[in-house]
Formats: C-alpha cells, sequence, structure tokens
C-alpha cells in the first residue's frame, strides 16, 4: 500500500522529489514495494508500520490543510465585517518565523474537500463526535455561498442590475493549472449567482467542452468580444495570467474572487 502524495498543477513536487510512504500486509511485501519506488523516488521512501498507519497518515495531511484553510477563511469572514484586507493581514502576521502561510480559498478537489470526511464518520462509528473537523468542513463548504453573497452586495452598491447582468467566471476547475472539474467550488459560485438572476458564463481554456455545469463555456477570445459586464477572476490558470491585464480591460469590474 502507498497513499498518493503528488500533487497537481504542481511541477515542484513532483513524484521523484516528494517522500513516498509504503507499506504492506508482511515484511515481504514492505520489502518489494519499498524497493519499487526506491528505484524512482530521489526524496527517499517511508516505511510506516502498518497499512492502517500509512492510511492515517494520507488523511491527517488533507485534515490538516482542510482546517488551516478553514481558519483563515473564517478570518476573512470576520475582517470582511471590519473592512480589514486579509491579504493585507497575512503578510504582516507572515513576518514572523512560525507563522503558518495559509490563504483564503475555496476547497474542492477529490483529496482535501472529502478525506475529513472519512475520517469524521470512522470516528463517529467509534464514538467521537470530531468538533474541529466538521467546523471546518462546513466553513470550506460554505465558502463560495458566501462569496457570492458579498458579490452581490458589491455589485448593488456600484448601481449594477442584478437581474439578467451578464457575468464572467474565469476558471471552473477545482485549483489552477489542472483539467479536474471534481467538486469543484466554482459550480456552488455559478449557481448561487444565478438564483440571484445573473446570466452567468464560464471561461475555461483547460477545459475541451462546449459545457461546464450546465453553462457554456466560451472561449478568452469569445468573452472578450461579447461585452461582459462584470468578470469574476474564480481560477488563477497561467493561460490567464499571461494576458491578465489585457482581460481586465475588458470589463466594467473585475474581481478577484476571495479578495
Amino acid at each position: 500500500y502507498s497513499p498518493e502524495r503528488i500533487n497537481p498543477g504542481d511541477r515542484k513536487h513532483s513524484l521523484k522529489n516528494v517522500v513516498k510512504i509504503v507499506s504492506g500486509m508482511d515484511s515481504e511485501t514492505l520489502k518489494i514495494i519499498y524497493d519499487v519506488y526506491s528505484s524512482i523516488v530521489e526524496a527517499g521512501v517511508f516505511k510506516a508500520k502498518s497499512i492502517k498507519i500509512a492510511e492515517a497518515a494520507k488523511v491527517i495531511e488533507n485534515v490538516q490543510r482542510d482546517i488551516n484553510i478553514a481558519l483563515v477563511n473564517e478570518l476573512k469572514m470576520i475582517f470582511d465585517k471590519m473592512e480589514i484586507d486579509i491579504h493585507a493581514v497575512l503578510e504582516a502576521a507572515s513576518t514572523k518565523w512560525n507563522f503558518l502561510k495559509f490563504t483564503p480559498g475555496l476547497v474542492g478537489g477529490h483529496c482535501i474537500g472529502v478525506d475529513p470526511f472519512y475520517l469524521a464518520f470512522e470516528a463517529e462509528r467509534i464514538g467521537h463526535h470530531p468538533e474541529i473537523i466538521l467546523a471546518g468542513r462546513r466553513i470550506n463548504d460554505n465558502m463560495a455561498k458566501y462569496e457570492a453573497s458579498r458579490i452581490i452586495k458589491k455589485l448593488i452598491d456600484r448601481a449594477f442590475p442584478i437581474k439578467g447582468l451578464k457575468i464572467l467566471i474565469l476558471g471552473a476547475t477545482f485549483k489552477p493549472n489542472v483539467r479536474d472539474l471534481r467538486n469543484s467550488k466554482v459550480q456552488v459560485l455559478a449557481d448561487e449567482l444565478k438564483e440571484f438572476g445573473c446570466d452567468i458564463k464560464i471561461c475555461d481554456p483547460n477545459i475541451n467542452k462546449n459545457k461546464i455545469f450546465s453553462y457554456d463555456n466560451i472561449s478568452i477570445e469569445q468573452a472578450l468580444e461579447e461585452g461582459f459586464a462584470v468578470a469574476i477572476y474564480a481560477v488563477k490558470h497561467d493561460v490567464f495570467e499571461k494576458q491578465i491585464n489585457e482581460i481586465k480591460a475588458k470589463f466594467r469590474l473585475f474581481l478577484h474572487l476571495l479578495k
């Protein structure tokens, strides 16, 4: 057994340079899997004492990240009400050597947004209610709805007519520079804005489909020509970053999600 540790879209932390955790049902099996991975993983291979320990290590890696993101998401909600820029706060706080550098975000995908529920389910089964784990999940699962509401308030403040307002969402995948739509919270954001009466289209060049989450997926060229009033920069793909100034100039209002 060996839990997955690669980070999709991350060119730096590849299979060969991230320590590999392995385990097996007996010493002979463990030696086989250890030898196989040792031949390709330059960072080294760690022998977990049991398959359960290896799986538990994988789960808590994602639980820890989920909870840390949930913390800064909650801080963002608080500082939004206080009219304090969360990113400026994090920049200042990160000057301390032991400050953990997490930023607000939508937590989707097939690992961080899912794995904590496995541990929570097992904890409940053996009679323990996992309060922090589930609190983190609640905060992160509701973040897209919170941001949709905040965006609508901004639009109202700036006298945009909400019903029928043409909004383009840039990016649909669960994280930058991947093609994976699984459990993407961009869908929640789009659905919430649609509920308010907005006319939503998506632009994600990484996805080769005409529709994403039932919304039209248009090209960057179409997006720049169609006359959208508002754009929401939801996923920071490199393909957008290369021409971000040109894209920004085409919209009356360009909003960075989570800022």
